[in-house]
C-alpha cells in the first residue's frame, strides 16, 4: 500500500451532504500570522507543554527532548523505551498526567517489536528534570498495546488525549489490516476510553462483551492522528482515508465509522468503495477531502489570540503542506482557509495564550510558533 500520501496544490473541502465548497487558499505573504522558529528537529512527531513552558517533544527514531523555548536550546530525556522505527512507526506521542505537577508522570505511544511485526503500545514513566537542563523517565510501565502486530510499518496512530473525568483516549489505528477495524475481537480501528492506569473506563459501551471490547468506545477508524475536544466537551477526530477521503469526525459512543466497508475515497489499487451515504447504518464524517489534505494533527482553537477562529478546527496537513481551518457550527463542518506552509506539517497544539505552536515533518522538522500579524 501506498504510505506517501499523494500531493495536491488545490483540494476542496466537502460537506456531508452539501455540495463542495472551495476555501479560501492563502499563501505565505497573506497569513494572518507569523512564524517564529524555535528549534529543528530529526522527524519529530509531537509535542506538550509543560507547567514551566518549556516543552517535551518526541522524534520519531525514538528521541524524546526537552526543549527550551526562551532560550531555544534542547536537551535530551533518557530512559525512552526502544521503539520500532520504519515505515510511519517509531516514537509518537506524548502527554502530562493531569495532575503532572503532583506526580511528574507522562505518558508516550510508540510502536513496538513483536510477533508478526509491530503494533502500537503506550506507556507512562515518572519525568524527572535536573539542573543541566535534561531529565529521565523512571519506572516505565506499558499499560495498552494493540491486540496485534503485522508488517509494514503503517498507520499506527496513537495520539493522547486526556478528559475532563481524567479518562485517557488512545486513537488506535488499524496498521493497514483493515478489516480489524469492524471486528470486536480486538482493538484495532478503535478509539479507546481507559483510566490512567490503562483499565477500561466504567460506563465504556460494550464493556458486558469482554475485557478488550469493555476498551472500546467507537469502531471503524483507518489511521487517527487528531483528537480534542470542543467547549461544549464534545471529542472531535481527524483521519486519513485511502486514496480520497479523509475525514473529519464527531465522535460519538458506540458509533461505527465504517472503514473499511465504506469511505468517500478508494483503495490505491483503484477498486472503488461504497460511500456512507449507501449505508445508513454507519456514522458519517463532518467532512471530508478529495483530493486528501494528510491530516496529521487537530486542535479545536479555544483561545483569544486568533479571536475569529474561537471554535474551529486546525488541522495541520502532511501531503498538503498546509494548515487547514474548518468552522465547526453545531455539528456540521466546513473547511474555510488553507494556509500554504511549504512544508508537510505534523503535529499542532495551543499554548495557554492562545499561540499555535506546530512541527514540520521530516529531517530538520522545525518547531514554530505561529502569532496574529
Amino acid at each position: 500500500m501506498m504510505h506517501l500520501r499523494l500531493s495536491v496544490t488545490y483540494a476542496l473541502a466537502l460537506v456531508t451532504g452539501a455540495l463542495a465548497v472551495p476555501s479560501q487558499q492563502l499563501d505565505t505573504r497573506q497569513q494572518p500570522f507569523k512564524s517564529t522558529a524555535i528549534t529543528s528537529h530529526n522527524e519529530p512527531w509531537a509535542f506538550a507543554f509543560l507547567p514551566d513552558n518549556r516543552i517535551l517533544l518526541t522524534e520519531r527514531r525514538g528521541n524524546l527532548r526537552l526543549v527550551d523555548p526562551t532560550t531555544k536550546s534542547t536537551s535530551t530525556i533518557t530512559g525512552v523505551p526502544s521503539v520500532a522505527y520504519g515505515g510511519q512507526g517509531g516514537l509518537h506521542d506524548v502527554a502530562l498526567h493531569p495532575n503532572y505537577t503532583e506526580n511528574s508522570i507522562i505518558y508516550i505511544s510508540y510502536a513496538e517489536s513483536g510477533s508478526g511485526g509491530a503494533g502500537g503500545a503506550v506507556a507512562r514513566a515518572k519525568l524527572t528534570l535536573n539542573a543541566n537542563g535534561g531529565g529521565a523517565l523512571s519506572g516505565l510501565e506499558v499499560i495498552w498495546r494493540h491486540s496485534q502486530k503485522a508488517s509494514g510499518g503503517l498507520q499506527f496512530a496513537c495520539r493522547l488525549l486526556f478528559g475532563s473525568d481524567g479518562a485517557l483516549w488512545i486513537s488506535a489505528g488499524e496498521i493497514n489490516q483493515m478489516w480489524p477495524s469492524q471486528s470486536m475481537t480486538g482493538n484495532l480501528g478503535k478509539m479507546i476510553k481507559l483510566y490512567d492506569n490503562g483499565t477500561a473506563f466504567a460506563g465504556n459501551p460494550f464493556a458486558s462483551q469482554g475485557a478488550i471490547q469493555s476498551q472500546i468506545w467507537s469502531l471503524g477508524h483507518r489511521n487517527p492522528l487528531g483528537i480534542d475536544w470542543d467547549a461544549q466537551g464534545r471529542l472531535w477526530e481527524v483521519e486519513m482515508g485511502p486514496m480520497g477521503g479523509d475525514e473529519l469526525n464527531l465522535i460519538q459512543r458506540g458509533a461505527n465509522y465504517g472503514w473499511p466497508l465504506v469511505s468517500q475515497g478508494q483503495h490505491y489499487n483503484g477498486t472503488k468503495i461504497p460511500a456512507h451515504s449507501t449505508r445508513s447504518d454507519f456514522t458519517a464524517p463532518k467532512a471530508f477531502w478529495v483530493p486528501v489534505i494528510s491530516p496529521a494533527g487537530l486542535i479545536i482553537y479555544k483561545g483569544d489570540l486568533f479571536s475569529s477562529w474561537k471554535g474551529n478546527a486546525i488541522i495541520t496537513g502532511l501531503s498538503s503542506q498546509s494548515i487547514v481551518r474548518v468552522t465547526i457550527t453545531g455539528d456540521t463542518a466546513k473547511e474555510a482557509q488553507r494556509f500554504s506552509m511549504g512544508k508537510r506539517m505534523r503535529g499542532i497544539r495551543e499554548d495557554k495564550n492562545g499561540a499555535i505552536w506546530v512541527i514540520e515533518d521530516g529531517n530538520n522538522g522545525r518547531l514554530l510558533k505561529l502569532t496574529p500579524n
